[in-house]
């Protein structure tokens, strides 16, 4: 990769120079900014990434701006909305969020010097001139309920000021301000590598890789990285190694190869709607620069079964703007060294975690994401929070769904940590309903006028006990290590039985239509909510057809028997196993049929509930064949 002059680059246009009169000078100064590009983001979370020519758009910048850039449902994922006969969907600029101009540093243009650059510009999905859709909409919508209605809540009850930090009255508040961020985690290798996991395992339990130094291309590449979304604002606190990875090599002729390494970075919070832009831009950038370098980059929740995966933990904050300029987080007591929270503070908590499995749709919607949810990886495995031993002393509890993050030095630092999202997940739909769900718990608490002593009683009851709230047969909060200190029925039992698979998943927005409502009215209708199920279900069954059932069949056959002259009858035992496995999961008879054989003509035949209880059996006798031609290849001499 190139370096450039970046002092002579335009990176971001803020809102306040959105205007036709700053765009055309800037577009004058900046020649190497050669395309623009409306970018709408559909239901599944997709951008859309076309070209208009830079003097194409300077010629009709004002209607450009005004009414946007037509498209058709072929070039957005709206399914029960812009559909074949009915397709007319409009990309409107959004004027009020950072425009970023994307550099492709693989094409220089000659008369500058610069890169060739394309002012991606964010945009609202009109549907038929009408009605605002996709995931920009329905997060700006959550915001806008989420502000009005708290500040509603806060004058109707006005009990709760008197565990406020830094407010005394609804008079002194002029708005309510959210903050979110995103930690971005993902593989980088060389992409002709193949993962071992063994020797992954072993890295991973020996902790050779966690926050170690990196070396080569990858040093490289993380630093540039860095720099560049500096550039453009971001702010990064920090890069840095993760848990996942083995030890690179180093070739003949002086370079790296058998790179295999799990890397994290972080930076500044924002406004939800700019986080989940930021979010966007930083993989763009990420991928763009690991590949200058030769390295691919992963950001799949799971990319190597038996490691650790990818999380994206995202987090949530509340705060209010006061009219005298100053601002003052929400969830924070007058005392934080006697209470964990605020009412409002433990209202959202409370709301997350009674309407999860509404909420879990939203976060955890391919089959690969719900790989990574498994005891052992650092990943949440049940619905339960954790607040820490004291209020004076904050602690971090890292086996639980969400966290309270709090330091008494630094109040508006406190959060919540949601740790379930990936870096596949939808960021827009992931903080639109989850706010929604936070905003849900705080109507709870406020309007039942509860202290925050009330409210720990009610977040540490145990099952059994009857609550304003929470639901009486569940547990809400641990302190434990959720992974080792309970069995996996007990889990089940206190905190709920996790889905299984994406069809599971969805089948919570029919058998628990009060937390569906709780997480969407007001900001998706029927229909939008429709068209993501109907995305998400039709992703999951033809991922199913297309790739998981041939994948599995790769991995059966690459379970062959070795030629070794020592093999004993203990050999012979190992491969049997191992043989009657491949047969029940792949080999079809005149007798039976194989797991396989079966869920592909369930899904066929569209019944997903047998394509999805068969998904299970595959995914567990797929373990189960691993682990055995393991053992059967060990034994081998």
């Amino acid at each position: 990769m190139r370096d450039f002059d970046t002092e002579r680059m335009l990176f971001t246009i803020p809102e306040k120079m959105h205007n036709e009169e700053t765009l055309q000078r800037l577009l004058n100064e900046h020649p190497e900014i050669k395309f623009i590009s409306l970018a709408g983001i559909d239901i599944a979370g997709n951008d859309t990434d076309e070209r208009i020519p830079a003097a194409l758009f300077k010629e009709g910048m004002e209607d450009m701006l005004r009414h946007g850039v037509q498209t058709d449902g072929s070039s957005v994922n709206l399914p029960r909305i812009a559909e074949l006969n009915n397709a007319k969907v409009d990309m409107i600029p959004d004027m009020k969020a950072d425009w970023h101009v994307d550099y492709n540093f693989s094409n220089v243009d000659l008369k500058t010097g610069l890169p060739v650059g394309t002012l991606r510009i964010p945009a609202t999905l009109i549907h038929n001139g009408r009605k605002a859709v996709g995931s920009r909409a329905i997060l700006e919508n959550s915001v806008r309920k989420f502000r009005t209605e708290l500040l509603e809540l806060l004058r109707a009850h006005p009990y709760v000021f008197s565990y406020l930090q830094g407010v005394d009255s609804p008079d002194e508040i002029e708005d309510i301000v959210l903050t979110s961020a995103t930690e971005l985690e993902f593989w980088v290798r060389t992409p002709e590598d193949k993962a071992d996991r063994e020797e992954l395992f072993t890295s991973q339990e020996l902790k050779e890789q966690y926050w170690k130094r990196t070396y080569g291309p990858v040093r490289t590449a993380l630093e540039k990285t860095l720099d560049i979304l500096d550039c453009y604002g971001l702010h990064v606190e920090m890069g840095h190694k993760e848990v996942g990875g083995v030890k690179s090599r180093l070739t003949s002729s002086g370079g790296m190869d058998h790179i295999m390494e799990q890397l994290e970075i972080d930076w500044k919070y924002a406004s939800p709607m700019q986080a989940a832009d930021n979010e966007k831009l930083a993989k763009n950038i990420v991928r763009e620069v690991f590949n200058e370098f030769g390295l691919g980059t992963s950001f799949k929740a799971k990319p190597v079964e038996g490691v650790a995966g990818s999380g994206e933990h995202t987090h949530f904050g509340v705060a209010a703007r006061l009219k005298s300029g100053k601002t003052v987080n929400l969830f924070n007591t007058k005392s934080m060294e006697e209470d964990f929270l605020s009412p409002v503070g433990y209202g959202a908590l409370m709301g997350i975690l009674k309407n999860y499995e509404a909420l879990n749709p939203f976060i955890s919607s391919s089959t690969n994401s719900l790989k990574r949810l498994k005891p052992g990886f650092e990943a949440p495995v049940c619905v339960v929070t954790s607040l820490g031993h004291d209020p004076g002393d904050p602690s971090r509890n890292r086996t639980i769904l969400i966290g309270l993050v709090r330091d008494l030095t630094s109040p508006m630092s406190t959060r919540f940590e949601l740790r379930s999202p990936n870096p596949k997940s939808n960021t827009y739909l992931v903080l639109a309903t989850g706010y929604m769900a936070m905003l849900d718990g705080i109507r709870a608490a406020l309007e039942g006028e509860k202290t925050p002593a009330d409210l720990e009683r009610s977040i540490s009851k145990k099952s059994g006990e009857e609550d304003f709230y929470l639901e009486r047969d569940r547990e809400y909060r641990s302190e434990k290590n959720v992974f080792t200190d309970y069995s996996e029925e007990d889990r089940k039992k206190l905190f709920g039985d996790p889905p299984g698979t994406v069809w599971e998943n969805l089948k919570n927005l029919d058998e628990y239509p009060e937390k569906l409502r709780a997480v969407t009215e007001g900001i998706m209708d029927d229909q939008s909510v429709d068209s993501y199920r109907t995305c998400i279900l039709y992703e999951w069954a033809k991922e199913m057809q297309l790739r998981n059932i041939p994948n599995a069949i790769d991995d059966v056959r690459g379970c062959s028997k070795l030629d070794d002259s020592m093999s004993n009858d203990l050999d012979d035992v190992k491969w049997d196993r191992v043989s009657k496995l491949k047969h029940c999961i792949a080999k079809d008879s005149l007798e039976s049929r194989s797991l396989l054989s079966r869920a592909a003509e369930a899904l066929e035949e569209e019944d997903y509930e047998t394509a999805s209880a068969l998904q299970k059996e595959i995914q567990a006798k797929l373990e189960e064949l691993k682990k055995e031609y393991a053992s059967y290849r060990r034994n081998l001499v």
